[in-house]
């Protein structure tokens, strides 16, 4: 795993994101692995309900190059059904401690509970992935102050059920920039510095915004906060190709390649080998 000892601080730099006693070294972009433990992920592929699945799952995208895998319980595709609380805990809990004592890999949660992300923490999760900045559940602000658990920041107009009805600004970047900034003021002030910035594809803009968003990446450097792309076979590629998710592999390589270009320093994907290639091919 690409890390540094804490002890290395005279590396330290906005590449650096420190993970319990570790550093994350982000100069050279690393992959994080979507597993989903849920049954209704809008990418069939990647729907993994039992743990032996999951473990596969997890072990392959290791092999294939992922320094992180983001584990989630609760799908937040458009129209995506309501979970419980107590559902979305039964579903990612359990397979946490068995990931780490299968594995030596960071894991970040993909949640917008404060509870789940309790949990988590308190079962081993390495990073807190949050769409929704906080907003959905305002305790969840009040857990990261407690546990300083790395954050990572999306930025979404609404709620997953309205995002794709508020796709309104009076300046797209401006107004993304503005939000991120905002709240990575209020994390400083609870003494969470460890912070990556996700500027939400597919999260509240429509296909003109997400490829805007995605030409003019490097603008979010503005912020000092390593950048974490999402784009696997989203919306945003199909639709434009007029295919599917499941036929939309290539045009992920494709726009993850340009995303690296453009300062990405995550890339979040459900194929772990063509986009660690893609690092490998770009980096230099």
């Amino acid at each position: 795993m690409n890390k540094l000892s804490v002890e290395d601080t005279h590396f330290h730099s906005n590449n650096l994101i420190r993970i319990k006693d570790k550093l994350l070294d982000l100069a050279i972009p690393q992959v994080m692995g979507i597993v989903n433990c849920t049954p209704d992920s809008f990418y069939t592929g990647s729907r993994k309900q039992t743990e032996t699945e999951i473990l596969k799952q997890v072990e392959k995208h290791l092999s294939e190059g992922a320094n992180i895998i983001d584990l989630g319980g609760y799908s937040s595709r458009p129209g995506a059904k309501e979970v419980s609380c107590e559902e979305e805990l039964n579903r990612v809990i359990p397979v946490i401690a068995k990931i780490k004592k299968e594995f030596n890999t960071i894991i970040s949660l993909d949640t917008f509970r404060a509870e789940v992300a309790r949990q988590g923490i308190e079962n081993g999760i390495d990073i807190i992935n949050d769409i929704s900045a906080f907003e959905i559940d305002n305790e969840l602000i009040n857990v990261l102050g407690k546990y300083k658990c790395p954050y990572i920041l999306m930025h979404m107009n609404g709620t997953p059920t309205t995002m794709q009805n508020n796709t309104n600004y009076n300046n797209l970047f401006n107004d993304i920039i503005l939000f991120l900034s905002n709240k990575i003021q209020k994390l400083k002030k609870i003494g969470v510095n460890e912070i990556i910035i996700d500027p939400g594809f597919g999260f509240g803009k429509n296909l003109e915004q997400n490829y805007e968003m995605l030409y003019n990446l490097e603008t979010l450097k503005i912020l000092n906060k390593p950048i974490l792309v999402g784009i696997s076979r989203k919306s945003m590629i199909y639709n434009k190709l007029n295919t599917s998710p499941e036929n939309s592999l290539n045009g992920t390589t494709v726009i993850n390649s340009l995303a690296i270009t453009k300062g990405a320093s995550i890339l979040r994907v459900h194929d772990v080998k063509e986009a660690y290639e893609t690092i490998q091919l770009l980096k230099h």
